[in-house]
């Protein structure tokens, strides 16, 4: 978007937490253009013309932190990117979202800004959004702006947007409780509650509990008629009938006038027309009715006024009083230019979002009109009551008064027994009565409907009357006694060892028998099955373990891309896990610092629930600093308990896991266990490869720190292997007719250099490698992976990678074969394919061949297209990724 020289560069929407808030927000680089230099005191009037438009402005507080706050900065003179921040917020509450929180930073590039937006449905907040900078430039330019019409508009998306009134109400209650939230799609009110095997789903009032079959019976209202009346449920004579004259014939012989004429199947009141007492309005009532089902009933007329009962797991929790949708005359205008007013009321919309539903004129009401002498066009005298609807729904513009506290005991079980013959968890019971405080037996008032999925609106928002949190009942009945709604979510982040870590945690809960799902970068796994192949750290992948019906925990990589890109997939985790922090994909999403990266990993550890654990390194200082961002406990990991880190730690009574004497040691305070030691530990080569120690101690520090059984945590590690099958990429070793071949994923300067240690510990050997690395690194860091290498390797064949992320063909292996040392044999071929094909004839019995990857599963198909599967065994201790 364009406009006055401005320009959104992007929109990002993030989600979950992220690294400007715990909340969604909305993420806007904004280029100002010419109104860099250009504050609000520049443009006379403009104060003025924003208030006009959105008075609620005057409520913001701003950094001030006072009412007024911000006109008091607009006045002394802010600029375009803070205004729009506070614009965006106002439209969005004006739509009828309740968000505060907002922010604009300058980016390092002069004249763009970073604009964070809090949001509650993201549609809504874009259209806010670029309604915000039309507003604001015209506010500023003194141009002509339609507020009105912008404002419908705005609502208009709102509505289709926002979640109906019976589903928010759930939700509203559900997050009281903690239970999490994930909207499944953005158009519709399907939600999901709970995570993996916890999860319930609702849509309105109807939910993962509800009885198809129940529902299908409701629908059939000569069924429900049916069986009431086999269980002694009052209900009114009727009968479907074929025809007009069926119709009538049935009022006179068997039924008796008046009567009521509806659709043998529907709902909210469609269709329905009450108190007929003529041939001719009972003719004009089954052509109404046959608009909405092929069948029609006609039912015994009951006097007295329309009550919805409302039961909950078997219980009354709420009940209403139904009027129908009616205007009063002035003596001045006619019937339907009532109705136009009656419909200004801003608490009427169109649908079912708002409190009260907008009256339509249509066949129903030229009926209901007739009976009472008048027409659409007719003028009611001063103080003349018109009724627009025999029906006293909601959906067709009728009005609630909560009658809850009124309602007999007799009528209360009465509609409980209604929904229990019916099998519906949560029912709307319609009763025809004089007076719903005494028994309907008394009065002759009957249950007319049984109502599945029935409308909440009424006992949330009525217009008289106490409003009723049914919502919370609901809920509790999903889950009772505080049943859980989480499973263990454990999310691993840092810039090396991720994937490994996760991938041992998983198969620490495998080896204790819980159902894992898991994410990575070679796929997302159910029970250890890969449903997703590719780079699955990201939020959309976490999601899908997330929606799972079988995970019983989630172990979830968690890459700083996903976060950056859409914030986490998870609003709390059980356990946040950041193994180190060092330099990669710097320069890249505005992080150009390692500090700046520390930063995004910390998310992580926001997100951790004040019952869970953070687990971080203690030899990484930006890594064990962030114990300060979380009110968790902290497990700290590391290679000994005299690091001064874990020494304070353990003195102030913390956690820690570390080595001591060769053995990995779970500590408390003073308290010890020995876990096991690390002869027993195969992938780390008995310790040896230091970088999988490290990766060891972190998934056992997660892992106890989730509360799984140590016994298990110790079975784990001794059975955990890194081949191909258990980690591919990560620092895969084999035995191949005296080569020695190692695969690793390995990409930055820190990951090169945990290779050559691993490297140095197997012994020294004739070593050729062939890389390539991503063309979205800096040149320094580039330069500094394969310095890293020079120590060990004696032969390269460089490649570029698919996805040369920007760069020219060959620039990245180009720039590599220029920092190797004179000499040094290096070739340069195009693709990972070639690189493995051409120097896999080079390698002689003791050589050692190390081919670092980007596509893993092709170049594992590479590798067994060129060798002997017989003779491929993995070797005894090998271990994981170069991190």
């Amino acid at each position: 978007m364009e406009s006055h020289g401005v320009t959104v560069r992007s929109i990002r929407m993030l989600r979950g937490p992220n690294v400007h808030a715990y909340m969604p927000v909305m993420q806007i680089t904004l280029d100002v253009g010419p109104y860099e230099d250009r504050p609000s005191t520049a443009f006379p009037g403009a104060v003025e013309r924003f208030l006009s438009w959105l008075p609620g402005l005057q409520t913001h507080e701003c950094s001030l932190g006072h009412p007024g706050g911000f006109i008091e900065r607009m006045r002394r003179g802010t600029y375009l990117a803070h205004i729009c921040e506070h614009v965006a917020l106002e439209l969005q509450n004006v739509m009828g979202f309740n968000v505060t929180f907002g922010r604009a930073r300058q980016t390092a590039e002069r004249g763009v800004y970073t604009v964070v937006v809090a949001f509650q449905e993201e549609e809504p907040a874009r259209a806010a959004f670029e309604t915000a900078l039309r507003l604001s430039l015209a506010a500023l330019e003194d141009e002509p702006f339609d507020i009105e019409t912008e404002r419908d508009r705005l609502l208009s998306v709102a509505d289709e947007y926002r979640l109906g009134p019976s589903t928010a109400a759930i939700v509203t209650a559900a997050r009281a409780r903690k239970i999490p939230i994930m909207r499944v799609t953005p158009t519709s009110s399907l939600v999901q509650l709970g995570y993996g095997v916890y999860q319930k789903r609702i849509q309105a009032s109807e939910t993962s509990t509800t009885s198809a079959i129940a529902v299908d019976m409701c629908q059939d209202k000569s069924l429900t008629n049916q069986m009431l009346r086999a269980v002694g449920v009052p209900v009114p004579d009727g009968r479907t009938v074929t025809s007009a004259e069926d119709a009538i014939d049935a009022a006179a012989d068997d039924i008796g006038l008046p009567v009521v004429v509806k659709p043998a199947a529907g709902n909210q009141g469609k269709g329905v027309s009450v108190n007929l007492t003529t041939a001719d309005e009972i003719r004009a009532a089954v052509e109404i009715a046959r608009d909405y089902s092929g069948e029609v009933l006609v039912e015994r007329y009951i006097p007295g006024d329309d009550f919805r009962l409302l039961v909950v797991n078997g219980r009354l929790v709420a009940a209403a009083r139904r009027d129908p949708a009616l205007v009063v005359g002035d003596g001045q205008h006619t019937v339907a230019e009532l109705v136009d007013i009656v419909n200004q009321d801003p608490r009427r919309r169109p649908g079912h979002s708002s409190t009260l539903t907008r009256i339509r004129l249509d066949g129903a009401v030229d009926l209901v009109l007739q009976q009472q002498g008048l027409q659409r066009d007719s003028i009611p005298p001063a103080g003349q009551t018109v009724k627009l609807r025999t029906n006293c729904n909601l959906s067709t513009g009728g009005t609630a008064t909560d009658v809850t506290d009124e309602v007999h005991p007799r009528n209360a079980r009465l509609a409980e027994l209604a929904a229990q013959i019916m099998g519906l968890d949560i029912a709307g019971i319609d009763v025809l009565c004089r007076d719903i405080s005494r028994p309907l037996g008394e009065q002759g008032g009957a249950i007319v409907e049984v109502n599945a999925a029935p409308g909440l609106r009424m006992h949330l928002h009525p217009a008289q009357g106490q409003p009723r949190d049914v919502g919370v009942p609901i809920v509790e009945m999903l889950y009772p006694d505080k049943a859980p709604s989480r499973i263990p979510i454990i999310a691993v982040t840092g810039t090396n060892g991720k994937t490994t870590v996760t991938r041992l945690i998983s198969h620490m809960y495998e080896t204790a028998r819980w159902i894992v799902g898991m994410t990575c970068t070679e796929g997302t796994y159910i029970d250890r099955e890969r449903i997703l192949q590719g780079d699955c750290s990201g939020p959309r992948s976490a999601q899908a373990v997330l929606l799972h019906p079988r995970v019983e925990v989630a172990v979830l990589e968690t890459a700083r891309g996903g976060m950056l890109r859409a914030g986490l997939a998870f609003d709390t985790c059980t356990v946040g896990v950041v193994t180190n922090v060092s330099a990669d994909h710097l320069g890249i999403g505005g992080i150009n610092t390692v500090e700046e990266l520390a930063r995004v990993k910390q998310v992580v550890v926001d997100a951790v629930a004040r019952d869970g654990a953070a687990v971080l390194n203690a030899e990484d200082a930006l890594v064990a600093e962030m114990a300060a961002a979380t009110d968790a406990d902290v497990v700290y990991f590391g290679q000994s308990p005299q690091q001064h880190v874990i020494a304070a730690h353990l003195a102030e009574g913390g956690r820690a896991v570390f080595l001591e004497r060769d053995t990995i040691v779970l500590a408390s305070g003073r308290e010890r266990i020995n876990l096991v030691e690390l002869d027993r530990v195969g992938f780390t080569a008995s310790g040896k490869i230091p970088f999988q120690v490290q990766n060891a101690l972190a998934a056992t520090a997660a892992a106890w720190a989730a509360g799984l059984n140590p016994a298990l945590i110790a079975r784990a590690l001794t059975t955990f292997t890194t081949d191909t099958a258990m980690v591919p990429g990560r620092f895969n070793l084999r035995e191949h007719n005296g080569v020695q071949l190692i695969i690793d994923y390995g990409h930055n300067p820190a990951a090169m250099a945990a290779l050559a240690s691993a490297v140095n510990a197997l012994g020294e050997k004739r070593t050729l490698m062939a890389m390539g690395l991503p063309g979205d690194r800096r040149d320094e860091d580039l330069r500094a992976t394969i310095a890293a290498t020079i120590p060990f390797a004696d032969e390269y064949v460089l490649y570029d990678l698919h996805d040369r992320r920007g760069r020219a063909v060959n620039e990245v292996p180009k720039l590599l074969q220029d920092d190797l040392p004179p000499g040094v044999a290096c070739t340069i071929v195009a693709d990972q394919t070639a690189a493995i094909r051409h120097i896999w004839p080079r390698v002689q019995p003791g050589d050692r061949l190390v081919l670092i990857v980007d596509e893993v599963d092709e170049a594992l198909a590479v590798i067994e297209g060129l060798t002997d599967d017989a003779s491929c065994a993995i070797a005894v201790g090998a271990g994981g990724s170069a991190w």
